[in-house]
């Protein structure tokens, strides 16, 4: 009973339901019948304002009989739909054709109401319908501007590009003012005739140029490219580039902010040969200007005050650079940049050549007229060196510009691989051009060492050739150290005054020359012979004396007085430390010979026997002792680690601070009982 009673309670409930289903579709299709019926009379009517409410809702009733279509009344009803569209869609074109006609510029007075209400029927037809509509009305809303700014007409070339853009402004603000309501908001009309009308002015351009292009001048290119990236400036400020994906607009990756770049521009791209070829020949003009101008004025002032005087031309050459750079980048991202590059790397090149290492001054193989008698009558004021002051101001001057200019350099390279298209910038690569102005720094240091090194040579001369053997007292520091010193004083403060803004190629300045001085100090040192041993004294006395003036040589003759730098200190001390344990192994007695030879070995830890052999030629030793006393220093060398190479010296260890007071301590000792 419970069985048939549900099966009784489970029909009704399907007879309900698909009662309710039938009654919905009979009214749904009482709506659709009764929709076609209206959508038919309306369209004849061209009342589209109600026809744009009704056809979007039979589309949508149509819809729920997707199903039913295999029943011929629906599949018949769904076919009227179909062709009441179709019919709309032709008459809708026609209207609009007959509204604005392809052939002829004239126009109607103001909008159309019809079609307003026209526009929004198509948003429900096919979407070639409303396609078709803008096609046509932009075409025919530019078909003056093609007739106007034909490719025979004067003012279509690019000295009046101006009035090409001050037409698309006129039009833009009459279609606003008869045809802005017409046309819905969302189709953007005006935006999208400016784009056309970008399309048509690239491709007109684009012609024109081909045929006139021995006509283009790189004024006039710049002109028509100015004015055109203007305009397209404009466009972005007006417009946000909504419909850019509708046409074939050229991509600009490196110009984010402005949608339109390019969009007229890229059409003067293959000219910019122009461009590049005239940069070529200014920036040729601009280094034959540096060099008369070099010529002409002579080196830049010392300016001591700001750290030395950069050229000035310097500065001008990279401004150039920078402004050919970012107006190249808005003509082009991509091979025109490469090609400036090119320009870029041979003028850097020509001013490292000619203005920087061709206003070196150049060295000479002169003295400087210092003689020996001079310095042994102490007659320091004779003494001249090689390179004058403005010719150490010039030589720093330069080394500084050649910093400034490789500094400058690598920011100009990174700056055009962010301007060039991501697949260029492996080939901007300006590295050659930074080696050629290292090349010139490490050029203006050597002419710093050798010419401070060259003035000392007469001293260091003066010193080998003094009979030390005769020295019968300890006196003050020897007339030679005197014009060392003097030299020193004389260049170091000019040097590092000037190279104050560089102060590591002023340290490098100080190294090179502590490398260079100090080992000629000693081969110097070697030929003084034979030497006394007060005359050792007196050399242990002005060694020393050096050796001070070279630990403070970084700040002598400064106000503020800095720390040498541990590297420089480091290289000063073993170099002089050196030489004073020659004078101290020459100062030593010779007997007993085992004594001498080991304490050689102990205070120098040099195992080359030329440098034992110059030690007994400054003792003054006879041939007949050095000859027993080489065959016994052989003996006594220790023997090499197992594995270690033979080497002719071993390194010395610096003495600490507190070894060498001491030390200077017992000699001053002993100055004094000695006087």
């Amino acid at each position: 009973m419970v069985k048939e009673i549900t099966r009784d309670i489970k029909q009704l409930d399907h007879a309900k339901r698909h009662l309710t289903t039938s009654i919905t579709t009979l009214n749904h299709l009482h709506m659709l019948a009764g929709g076609v019926d209206s959508l038919e009379a309306m369209t004849r009517r061209r009342q589209y304002g109600e026809v744009a409410n009704l056809l979007q809702g039979v589309v949508n009733v149509l819809e729920h009989f997707n199903k039913y279509m295999g029943i011929p009344q629906i599949r018949q009803l769904s076919e009227r739909v179909k062709a009441a569209q179709n019919e709309l869609g032709q008459q809708i074109l026609a209207d609009f054709e007959e509204a604005f006609p392809s052939q002829g510029t004239k126009r109607p007075g103001g909008p159309s109401n019809v079609l307003r209400d026209a526009c929004l029927v198509a948003n429900v037809l096919d979407p070639r319908i409303k396609q078709e509509i803008i096609k046509k009305f932009i075409k025919q809303h530019l078909s003056e501007y093609l007739v106007l700014f034909q490719e025979n007409q004067d003012v279509a070339w690019l000295d009046k590009i101006d009035r090409r853009y001050a037409w698309i402004k006129r039009q833009l603000v009459d279609y606003e003012e008869k045809y802005g309501r017409m046309f819905p908001p969302e189709w953007c009309m005006t935006e999208r005739i400016a784009v056309e009308f970008c399309h048509v002015t690239r491709t007109e351009l684009a012609k024109i140029m081909r045929t006139r292009a021995k006509e283009i001048e790189v004024k006039l290119l710049l002109f028509a490219i100015q004015r055109t990236t203007n305009f397209e400036g404009l466009l972005a400020k007006r417009f946000s580039g909504c419909t850019l994906a509708d046409g074939t607009v050229p991509k600009k990756p490196k110009v984010p902010d402005n949608p339109f770049h390019g969009i007229v521009s890229k059409c003067f791209e293959p000219h910019l040969y122009v461009y590049i070829e005239s940069q070529d020949k200014n920036l040729g003009e601009l280094i034959d200007r540096f060099v008369a101008d070099f010529k002409a004025q002579g080196p830049p002032k010392p300016n001591v005050d700001e750290g030395g005087a950069v050229l000035p031309s310097c500065a001008d050459l990279f401004v150039y650079y920078k402004k050919c750079m970012v107006q190249c980048s808005q003509l082009s991202t991509g091979e025109p940049m490469i090609a400036l590059t090119t320009i870029f790397q041979k003028y850097l090149r020509e001013y490292a050549w000619k203005i920087l290492s061709g206003n070196l001054p150049k060295t000479t193989s002169s003295s400087g007229g210092l003689t020996i008698t001079s310095l042994l009558k102490e007659k320091e004021g004779s003494e001249v060196a090689k390179f004058t002051f403005e010719e150490l101001c010039l030589i720093c001057s330069i080394l500084s510009t050649a910093e400034y200019c490789l500094a400058t350099t690598q920011q100009l390279e990174e700056k055009l691989k962010e301007k060039v298209d991501a697949s260029l910038m492996e080939r901007i690569n300006l590295t050659g051009e930074m080696d050629t102005f290292s090349i010139v720094i490490s050029n203006s240091i050597q002419l710093l060492v050798q010419d401070l090194d060259a003035a000392c040579d007469p001293a260091l001369t003066a010193m080998s050739k003094m009979q030390w053997q005769n020295v019968e007292h300890v006196g003050d520091q020897s007339p030679y150290v005197t014009s060392v010193i003097l030299h020193i004083k004389q260049n170091v403060p000019i040097i590092r005054d000037n190279l104050a803004s560089t102060r590591k190629y002023f340290t490098q300045f100080c190294i090179k020359f502590a490398n260079s001085f100090i080992p000629k100090f000693i081969n110097h040192l070697f030929k003084c012979k034979p030497i006394s041993m007060v005359g050792a004294e007196q050399l242990l006395l002005d060694t020393h004396s050096l050796k001070m003036v070279l630990l403070d040589l970084p700040s002598i003759g400064s106000q503020v007085v800095r720390k040498a730098p541990a590297s420089y200190t480091k290289i000063v001390v073993k170099g002089m430390t050196r030489a004073e344990m020659i004078l101290k192994v020459v100062m030593a007695p010779h007997e007993p010979p085992v004594v001498f030879v080991d304490n050689y070995i102990k205070l120098l830890a040099d195992c080359s026997t030329d440098t034992f052999q110059k030690i007994l030629d400054m003792k003054g030793l006879k041939r007949s002792e050095q000859s027993s006393m080489l065959e016994l220093f052989r003996q006594r060398l220790p023997a090499p680690p197992s594995g270690a190479e033979n080497t002719s010296s071993l390194s010395l260890s610096a003495p600490t601070p507190e070894q060498e007071s001491s030390r200077i301590r017992k000699l001053e000792k002993l100055i004094k009982k000695r006087l």
